[in-house]
């Protein structure tokens, strides 16, 4: 099994809905960054992972083309908004096995504006059993199912250890700082808890506007590759890949009448134990995290899967600090999906991007000092979860 190395990674800056290029262009754009990142030619790459959700079959070569028609294989990828992880999951697996000694693993999203909504009405849909769940848990079928999923995990979160709604504000705030750093970002206005709880409210008691991430378009892209071709290339191998895992639903999803497994907890708690137990590491090595918020709620909630702090220990880990620099643990430095946005294709490939150029040393005035081990996580409802171990060496 070979070392995997990331040689390259590049994005380009997320945007609203009808401000975006149209996706080719985003994806070619945010593989050019890669490819100079990396240093290499796109004939260098022998397979390529492509992750889109609202898009045609073989969107992934279209996308490509216009960068090279080299012949090589080429895989659509689409698992919700876990889709630009699951697509470097497959390119890690490559490299890894052997089987190639590059990969690309690719990510863009043109999305509409609006909440989410379903493609194709005329069949059944995957979300039906969640949907099933929701309304017999939470009900409040006048809102959005993606609102009512994760306020729903929130609510679960507030009933049972009294956690107040300024903790989730106190996230959303400190996602906006962050992001103030971030050039990337779709939002980079800092914000206080006193305004995300004075925004327009879409639950009342559970979520306003500013606890939820904005639909947005864009692309990320990461090259990884073999220790040997580093080596051979001259590439910069100062990241690599120690562990990885992906995990999806079991019975618990939908038997645990809970909100928290309806959205993923235990998908994360066990993709995070398979990660910490295949890297001979825990929790408390971890320097950097970018995850998955979606909603300040799942914030919230993440932090107890992985292991950041102890279960019902949340709201002390973000008033005492521990979430952000100077910390314990400095999460979302890029201002995460609530503040750069939520291209879904793209989401997994910017939240690599942030963390190798986080262990490179090159984030400027996000860089977290020092930052050896970084961790991402990365959820997709329906569903699956990608946890992914980077290491400075």
């Amino acid at each position: 099994m070979s070392k995997v190395i990331v040689a390259g990674v590049g994005m380009i800056p997320f945007v609203k809905p009808g401000a975006s290029k149209p996706y080719p262009e985003m994806a070619a754009a945010a593989l050019g960054v890669a490819l100079a990142d990396a240093g290499l030619d796109y004939a260098a790459i022998r397979q390529a992972y492509v992750g889109y959700v609202y898009g045609d079959s073989t969107a992934g070569q279209r996308a490509l083309y216009a960068t090279g028609m080299t012949g090589i294989p080429v895989f659509n990828v689409n698992n919700n908004c876990s889709t630009g992880s699951s697509a470097l999951f497959l390119a890690r697996q490559a490299v890894e096995s052997g089987a190639v000694d590059c990969a690309l693993a690719l990510g863009f999203e043109q999305m509409n504006p609006g909440a989410l909504g379903a493609m194709f009405n005329d069949r059944p849909s995957p979300f039906e059993p969640f949907d099933t769940v929701t309304d017999r848990l939470v009900g409040h079928g006048e809102i959005p199912l993606a609102l009512r999923y994760f306020g729903g995990a929130g609510l679960a979160h507030m009933q049972q250890y009294g956690t107040p709604l300024e903790t989730f504000a106190k996230i959303r705030a400190k996602a906006s700082r962050h992001a103030a750093n971030n050039p990337m970002s779709l939002f980079r206005q800092v914000v206080t808890a006193e305004d995300v709880l004075a925004s327009p409210v879409m639950w009342p008691g559970v979520m306003t506007r500013l606890m939820a991430c904005p639909p947005t378009c864009g692309a990320a892209a990461a090259i990884l590759c073999s220790a040997d071709f580093a080596a051979r290339h001259g590439l910069d191998a100062t990241v690599r890949i120690r562990a990885q895992a992906m995990t999806t639903d079991t019975p618990l999803t939908f038997e645990a009448g809970d909100m928290r497994e309806v959205v993923g907890f235990s998908m994360a708690k066990s993709a995070a134990a398979e990660v910490y137990a295949a890297a001979g590491i825990g929790p408390e090595d971890i320097d950097v995290v970018e995850l998955h918020d979606c909603f300040a709620h799942n914030e919230l909630i993440t932090y107890e899967a992985i292991g950041l702090c102890p279960p019902g220990g949340a709201q002390k880990f973000v008033d005492d600090g521990d979430n952000t620099y100077g910390g314990r643990y400095v999460t979302n430095p890029s201002g995460g999906l609530l503040s750069k946005g939520h291209p879904l294709g793209a989401t997994g490939l910017a939240q690599c991007t942030e963390l190798v150029q986080q262990l490179r040393g090159q984030a400027d005035r996000r860089q977290v000092e020092g930052a050896r081990i970084a961790l991402q996580h990365n959820l997709g409802l329906g569903g699956a979860c990608v946890v992914t171990l980077y290491e400075k060496h």
